[in-house]
């Protein structure tokens, strides 16, 4: 007979095979108990979960695709608005931020402050023409090679600009966040860039809409503890928890 312990881990299989990922709040309402039980439960069976940031997900989470960014764009818009809406929530006035690039953190320059002086660095020409509408907004543009799939620059202009910045706060957008493959995304032209901002920055938030946790990209650019925070479409979650 089934211990409660093996009943509450396949319970927890069932739903994440229907959706995905589960937050570690959801599973205790889920089994009716505490998050301490949930993740005792979880240290249990790491071949079948992982536990990342407050997240559930399934140990095999592995994605692995192309990009374009107006394939990307519509999938999952309200949840990568809602996460951006968050994370701008973080900006503090006279801030310089870095805001990179993808259908996530485009929607951060939607909901910046307006009644506050904003630097913001970027390299997505998405991300630029929001800005430029912003008369509160200074913008610095990284130039360099125009990549028209993703709609980014990229090259050694780009990073020299950066190294010259001292960054308040770096915002940064991912295709795949796993717990043991890391923080990854489609692009290898983007990774330098990336890794420079998060080197400049302060603080550091990855902000992500949930059904990106487990999942793998091919470009890997940094761990998930380098990060201060994981923002996402249902709250703020400390990298390290």
């Amino acid at each position: 007979m089934a211990s409660k312990q093996e009943l509450r881990l396949a319970r927890l299989e069932e739903r994440l095979r229907a959706d995905g990922v589960l937050h570690l709040r959801q599973a205790a309402a889920l089994l009716d108990v505490s998050e301490m039980t949930v993740r005792r439960d979880l240290a249990r069976a790491p071949e079948t979960f992982h536990y990342l940031g407050g997240y559930i997900l399934p140990a095999q989470g592995e994605r692995i695709g192309p990009y374009r960014l107006e394939l990307e764009s519509d999938e999952h818009a309200e949840a990568k608005d809602a996460a951006s809406r968050r994370a701008a929530a973080l900006v503090q006035a006279g801030d310089t931020i870095f805001v990179d690039c993808g259908t996530t953190t485009v929607h951060l320059a939607d909901h910046l402050p307006a009644d506050s002086p904003l630097t913001v660095v970027c390299y997505a020409l998405n991300t630029a023409q929001r800005l430029a509408v912003r008369p509160n907004v200074r913008m610095i543009l990284l130039g360099g090679l125009f990549h028209t799939s993703a709609q980014t620059f990229s090259g050694e202009e780009a990073l020299r600009t950066i190294e010259h910045l001292r960054i308040n706060h770096a915002f940064l957008s991912a295709g795949g966040v796993h717990a043991t493959h890391g923080v990854t995304c489609s692009n290898f032209s983007e990774v330098p860039i990336k890794q420079a901002a998060m080197k400049r920055a302060l603080r550091r938030t990855l902000v992500v809409d949930a059904t990106k946790i487990g999942q793998v990209r091919p470009a890997y650019f940094a761990s998930i503890d380098q990060f201060d925070e994981v923002v996402t479409q249902t709250g703020v979650t400390l990298a390290t928890g």
